[in-house]
């Protein structure tokens, strides 16, 4: 079964804010085994102009994973999640990610096509500020498999 096409621009906010804390940066850290000290350590991380620890370049992940999995289990838009496999991914930062953020985000169809006998499915999850501000943007392309 095709994607539905007509989920194109169609939306998923996230059902709750997402709080960056010192704790999930780490395990982030520890789980991509990037053993940098501005991912654990206050002071390493200011020493490099952070005001706390930052997050690694791949943590917005996180984010972009909720609002996926509300697009992935949409019954109207006809992915068979059986046949997904992830097929790019990439980040636009307005600022990096630090410890004590407080992020809302609404993850967008922004893409579907096919291609070879594959769907493409284009998610992006835009990240901001508990003032609004836009912090990051994930961008994820899902490709479901053909039969």
């Amino acid at each position: 079964m095709a994607i539905n096409p007509d989920h194109l621009g169609r939306e998923y906010p996230a059902p709750e804010v997402y709080e960056v804390t010192r704790g999930k940066i780490r395990e982030f850290a520890e789980a991509i085994n990037d053993p940098n000290p501005a991912y654990v350590d206050r002071e390493s991380a200011r020493t490099l102009g952070y005001a706390d620890v930052v997050a690694p370049p791949t943590f917005p992940v996180i984010l972009g994973m909720a609002g996926s999995a509300q697009a992935v289990a949409d019954p109207d838009l006809g992915v068979d999640f059986s046949r997904v496999v992830h097929g790019d991914q990439r980040f636009q930062y307005s600022r990096p990610l630090l410890a004590g953020d407080v992020l809302s985000s609404v993850t967008r169809i922004t893409g579907i096509k096919t291609l070879g006998g594959n769907d493409l499915l284009t998610l992006e999850t835009e990240a901001a500020d508990a003032g609004g501000e836009h912090v990051v943007t994930a961008t994820m392309m899902l490709v479901v498999r053909g039969a």
